[in-house]
């Protein structure tokens, strides 16, 4: 019989006494404080999120366009998920503690200062990115675009992390990790282009063209971006069935499958939209 105490454990783990989980997802007592925060950090961006949403259906303002209560919306929810889905995931990856630390660290204040940025100018009723109009605008824009380069460091040195040691947990976890992970540098290398291309316009007297430009990304960079919450919450949840770890893994890779067909497809239209 597959020993589930053990298979579950998140790297780094030595205790060895059999603890009741208080969550499906991770025990209580096995959250480290840097996850901690990140988890209340990526709380409070979600809750962002969510009152904007509010205030985006109780005004007259639009979903569409640079100007547009949508980007406090749609960032806040996406930061916080994403901040609460690589802290935990990260739990399952074979570095150290003081390097864990550091990247988690960093990420969340970036992922805070991102937020904020993009909120603020939403509130200021104008565009947060490639927004050149006063020195304050050019600031807030050319900081949002040096934290989207230190967001792509950060999760790459994870990603790199997962494929040069196997992850640990239940099985399938490393595969989902490592295949959250690599879809998750598409997303990257997507946010990357938008901002080059979006900044390479602004600077060169092509505002309009700029924040039109990033269109034909977003669908690509918004799927790709969160397989590295999805798939390993699926293989973490498969822990809960009495399912065979073969079963386990199959359900696993039939899932890789179906994410990479959609990243696939936004792929296509990113192209074809061009």
């Amino acid at each position: 019989m597959e020993n589930r105490t053990a298979a579950t454990t998140p790297a780094g783990r030595t205790d060895n006494r059999v603890h009741r989980p208080s969550t499906p997802l991770r025990p209580r007592h096995d959250i480290r404080p840097v996850e901690g925060l990140c988890y209340a950090t990526g709380a409070v961006l979600i809750a962002s999120g969510l009152v904007h949403l509010v205030v985006l259906v109780a005004g007259d303002g639009s979903w569409y366009g640079p100007v547009s209560w949508r980007k406090p919306v749609t960032f806040g929810l996406s930061f916080g998920l994403t901040l609460i889905a690589i802290a935990w995931v990260s739990s399952y990856l074979r570095i150290g503690v003081r390097a864990r630390t550091v990247l988690l660290g960093v990420f969340a204040a970036d992922c805070v200062l991102e937020v904020a940025g993009i909120t603020v100018q939403a509130w200021r009723r104008v565009p947060s990115h490639f927004n050149m109009e006063t020195p304050f605008d050019t600031g807030v824009s050319m900081t949002l675009a040096v934290g989207g380069g230190v967001l792509v460091v950060i999760l790459s040195v994870l990603s790199a992390a997962a494929f040069r040691r196997r992850p640990a947990g239940p099985p399938g976890m490393a595969l989902a990790l490592r295949a959250g992970c690599g879809i998750l540098v598409i997303g990257l290398l997507s946010g990357a282009a938008m901002i080059a291309r979006g900044v390479y316009l602004t600077r060169t007297g092509h505002q309009l063209a700029g924040y039109a430009s990033t269109a034909s990304l977003k669908p690509l960079h918004g799927v790709s971006l969160h397989a590295v919450l999805v798939l390993p919450v699926l293989a973490r949840l498969l822990v809960m069935t009495s399912w065979s770890a073969h079963t386990r893994v199959s359900v696993v890779r039939a899932a890789v499958g179906c994410y990479a067909a959609a990243v696939a497809a936004a792929l296509v239209w990113a192209v074809v939209a061009y």
